[in-house]
């Protein structure tokens, strides 16, 4: 590795008291000090130098109430958990606590004419989806719109 004057590692502490990530301070070391380090590297050195980096707690969005995230955080009692509400097409999914076997991620799908499915995602990070009734198709603006309400519930709780 590199050795650093007490200049440059003066100014990688000074980084790192600001809340500079690793790659910042890596593309900074590069650019201002033309030193070239690996991510690896960068890490050794902010550990050798014992320096601590501030870790940034992501922004909540401000449409979604403090209620509902301790809801997804926090595993409830029954097999599924809340749905969540539905949208114009009436389309709302919900996620089970307990996965379905074989499944990372598995839950249930009440599309807008009423008829209820299952869906998981498999290890690879594959959607399976067992509908109500062999050969039921869903609208298609119910599958887009189950998609984006999957995709939104999953972000949630943290997959």
């Amino acid at each position: 590795m590199t050795k650093l004057s007490s200049q440059q590692t003066g100014k990688v502490s000074s980084w790192v008291a600001e809340g500079a990530t690793l790659s910042q301070i890596q593309a900074r070391l590069a650019s201002e000090f033309d030193v070239h380090l690996t991510y690896m590297d960068v890490r050794l050195l902010v550990d050798d130098l014992n320096l601590s980096l501030v870790e940034k707690a992501e922004p909540k969005k401000a449409d979604e109430p403090q209620a509902e995230t301790a809801e997804a955080a926090a595993p409830a009692d029954t097999t599924q958990a809340e749905p969540a509400p539905q949208s114009q097409s009436g389309v709302s999914i919900s996620i089970d606590t307990v996965m379905a076997p074989g499944a990372m991620v598995s839950g249930s799908v009440k599309f807008s004419d009423g008829s209820v499915g299952t869906w998981y995602l498999d290890q690879m990070g594959q959607l399976g989806f067992n509908p109500p009734s062999p050969g039921y198709r869903p609208s298609q603006t119910d599958v887009a719109d189950f998609q984006v309400k999957l995709d939104t519930a999953l972000r949630q709780a943290g997959y």
